[in-house]
């Protein structure tokens, strides 16, 4: 069974469930294809909530960086 705490398209951070492995990032929307190429797994856009969000697929953490994230327009 899945922790409670990782729902939604943008689960969090979650010690000892998650790996350590975080991602800065300077835009609230974040691909993520798990890297490694054929060896990753299929894009997914996160979007970053608060602070932070982590892939479903590859549990990356993606934190936006301190002044990061006042996206405008669409």
């Amino acid at each position: 069974m899945r922790d409670p705490q990782i729902t939604g398209y943008s689960p969090r951070l979650t010690p000892g469930v998650t790996p350590d492995d975080k991602i800065t990032a300077n835009s609230r929307n974040v691909p993520c294809d798990g890297g490694g190429g054929a060896l990753g797994h299929p894009m997914v856009m996160l979007h970053i909530e608060h602070d932070q969000a982590t892939c479903p697929y590859c549990s990356r953490t993606y934190v936006l960086a301190e002044g990061a994230g006042d996206d405008h327009g669409h």
